[in-house]
């Protein structure tokens, strides 16, 4: 049950101090989303929105370009250890429900649709939604919770829009919050305030999202009971705890939005998001095959996640470990 996680985390997941062309043989992949000349990150120059708000990007900050399919050297093991996901879940979480695929010639999608480009030819992507919450679902949890991890994966396969609320050990805001409206410091705890639905246990959670915004069954990997735990647990090893421990830090009045998907790098972002911002965060998901790939193509000019929005500060970004840098100097104390 859930309610294990109230006790100290195992050894295992506990923190550990760390100091610090077609007609080739080849085989490419890129988006079809071409980086502009113009930046595709800004940050706002209102001064009069930062000084109401009371918060402001760091000194001579500048938002990175987004750069395709690459990874900064000095945080290629943070990739890997994520990546132990993908082995263990067998990547669920990364299709959205009732996913499709194939290929097609270029010039059947538009030059304005989103579409990853394979080989020459552009891959066509549809899924099969269930009905939309009008209000997203709010969830409070943390990264380093397997139990938590299983919601996180149905959220993705749903395609739903979710305000997290982080609750790691000894988080001041949101756990003790948990407390005073279930009873008890058991996450994962979810409301659904467009019927007034509140409950625990991630097993309930799981099967009431499909039920009312699904089709009404469990993806597979979400339906083996303890293998599913075991192996949600195990795909975490490589994050080494991180996500279990709140760390001090500034309160923004705003949630950060979040574009991204359970199995994405936000992996590498998220955990130190959840420690390192108390505040709640707006996940808008885009797993394969969600419309929402579209709609981030449009607003930025270029699909790629994660990507942050902060309206506290005005910034817009792509790139996770510069995401990570954000966040720690903007609201770490």
């Amino acid at each position: 049950m859930a309610g294990v996680l109230n006790l100290a985390p195992p050894p295992i997941f506990r923190p550990i101090p760390i100091r610090r062309h077609p007609k080739t043989t080849r085989f490419s992949i890129r988006s079809s989303a071409e980086v502009s000349e113009t930046p595709l990150a800004s940050v706002s120059t209102k001064e009069e929105e930062e000084s109401k708000l009371g918060f402001a990007a760091p000194p001579n900050f500048k938002p990175p370009q987004p750069k395709r399919f690459s990874v900064r050297p000095d945080k290629i093991l943070d990739i890997m250890g994520a990546a132990l996901a993908i082995f263990f879940r067998l990547g669920t979480g990364a299709l959205v429900s009732g996913y499709s695929g194939s290929l097609v010639a270029k010039n059947e999608i538009p030059p304005d649709k989103y579409a990853l480009e394979i080989a020459g030819f552009k891959l066509k992507e549809t899924s099969k939604l269930g009905p939309r919450p009008e209000k997203p679902i709010e969830i409070y949890e943390f990264e380093s919770c397997p139990f938590c991890r299983k919601v996180r994966e149905i959220v993705a396969v749903l395609d739903l829009d979710v305000l997290f609320y982080p609750c790691p050990r000894n988080g001041p805001n949101f756990r003790p919050k948990v407390g005073q409206m279930g009873g008890k410091q058991q996450f994962p705890y979810m409301v659904d305030p467009n019927t007034g639905v509140a409950m625990y246990e991630s097993d309930d959670i799981i099967k009431y999202l499909v039920g009312k915004y699904g089709d009404g069954n469990v993806p597979f990997m979400l339906s083996l009971g303890l293998l599913t735990t075991l192996t949600a647990g195990f795909a975490m090893i490589g994050r080494m705890g991180r996500g279990s421990s709140y760390t001090p830090s500034k309160l923004p009045p705003k949630p950060l939005e979040v574009w991204a998907y359970e199995v994405c790098c936000n992996q590498l972002m998220s955990c130190l998001c959840y420690c390192l911002a108390p505040m709640a965060d707006m996940l808008f998901c885009c797993a394969r095959g969600s419309p929402k790939r579209q709609i981030l193509y449009e607003k930025a000019g270029h699909f790629q996640v994660p990507y942050l929005e902060d309206p506290n500060t005005g910034v817009q970004m792509f790139e996770s470990a510069e995401i990570v840098e954000y966040l720690r100097a903007t609201y770490a104390l």
